[in-house]
């Protein structure tokens, strides 16, 4: 894992915080943006596609200024409760994320990683062989197991954090994860276990 994406277990995220003082001084709730929109916007992106990312990731933030009230001020860290408001976002749009798998699966390219020609390049020559079974068994996956694998994937989060964000019991993460591999495993032929 690399650092700085999680706070360690003991260490609580000053977004917390930020969020806690916001609900009295408004403007403090700029920090907890500073602080976790690019870790948001990085998973929008591969969920709903560069173009979708900047919407939604401004409709993340703006719906957890809204609901700042009902965030738990206990939390250890806030990238959960925004990625949990980022996962409902995606489902807003889950017709463009499905589309966005198959274009990957016939193009061969990740969105995140083609920012110029020799990206572009690159990411075609090595998603070839890869990247396009990946994306086209992403989309066969069900809603419910893409959201969490791709939390625990691409969102880096822990199957604690994955409870959190989607509101279910760490075992139904841990469910979830594993019907999400073996479905995988299935479709791009891998029988061996890992």
């Amino acid at each position: 894992m690399t650092a700085g994406i999680r706070p360690e277990p003991d260490v609580r995220d000053a977004a917390v915080t930020a969020i806690g003082e916001s609900l009295s001084d408004p403007e403090r709730f700029g920090e907890v943006y500073d602080l976790h929109a690019t870790a948001v916007h990085r998973y929008l992106s591969r969920r709903a596609g560069a173009a979708l990312a900047d919407d939604l990731t401004a409709e993340t933030f703006l719906a957890a200024f809204r609901g700042r009230r009902r965030f738990d001020l206990t939390a250890r860290t806030a990238l959960p409760w925004l990625y949990g408001i980022a996962t409902n976002l995606v489902r807003r749009h889950r017709r463009a994320e499905v589309a966005q798998y198959r274009a990957m699966a016939r193009t061969g390219v990740d969105p995140v990683f083609a920012d110029n020609h020799a990206d572009l390049v690159a990411d075609r020559v090595v998603a070839v062989a890869t990247g396009t079974r990946l994306s086209g068994a992403l989309a066969r996956l069900t809603a419910k197991e893409r959201d969490t694998l791709l939390l625990f994937a691409w969102g880096e989060l822990n199957y604690d954090d994955i409870a959190a964000a989607l509101h279910i019991p760490v075992g139904t993460v841990r469910s979830r994860l594993n019907r999400a591999r073996r479905r995988l495993r299935a479709t791009l032929g891998d029988t061996t276990n890992h």
